[in-house]
C-alpha cells in the first residue's frame, strides 16, 4: 500500500497495482452468477413431486380397487395382502418404465462423458473440420 498526501494534510490509502495488470474492480468476477439452489434442481425438484404425486395416485387408486373386490368377495380388506401387492406394482412399474429412462438418460451421458464412438465424434476430426473451415476463410490453421 502506498501513502499519498492531500492537501488538507490527511493520508489515504492507495493500493499500488505491482502485477502490471487491470486491477479487479468488484464488477470482476466469473462472467454469470450461480443460481439460486431451487432453480439450480428446478428439473429434479419438478421430476420429484411428479413422482411422488404419481405413486400416491398409484397408491389410493389401488387402494380403493382392493377394497372393492373384497368387499364383493364378502372379505374384509387386509393391509398384509395390499402391501405386498402394491410395492410389487410399484417395482414392476420402476423395472418397465422408470429405470429403462434413468439407463437412457444416464447411460447416455455417462458414455458421452466417456467418449463412446458413438456419442460423439473423436478430437482429430473435430480439428480436422476446423482446419478445412479456416482453410476455406484463408486463414492459416497453424497459425492461427
Amino acid at each position: 500500500m502506498a501513502e499519498t498526501s492531500t492537501s488538507t494534510g490527511a493520508r489515504s490509502s492507495v493500493s499500488a497495482d505491482t502485477g502490471g495488470g487491470r486491477s479487479r474492480g468488484p464488477a470482476a468476477g466469473p462472467p454469470f452468477r450461480k443460481p439460486r439452489w431451487p432453480k439450480a434442481y428446478a428439473f429434479a425438484l419438478v421430476t420429484g413431486a411428479l413422482f411422488l404425486f404419481s405413486w400416491v395416485g398409484q397408491f389410493l387408486f389401488q387402494l380403493v380397487v382392493q377394497r372393492n373386490e373384497a368387499s364383493q368377495h364378502g372379505q374384509a380388506f387386509a393391509w398384509s395382502e395390499f402391501l405386498p401387492q402394491f410395492f410389487a406394482s410399484t417395482f414392476e412399474n420402476w423395472q418397465s418404465e422408470f429405470l429403462q429412462l434413468i439407463w437412457q438418460a444416464a447411460g447416455l451421458a455417462l458414455f458421452y462423458y466417456w467418449g463412446s464412438s458413438q456419442s460423439r465424434e473423436s478430437d482429430d476430426r473435430i480439428e480436422a473440420k476446423l482446419d478445412a473451415l479456416l482453410r476455406e476463410r484463408n486463414l492459416d490453421p497453424e497459425n492461427p
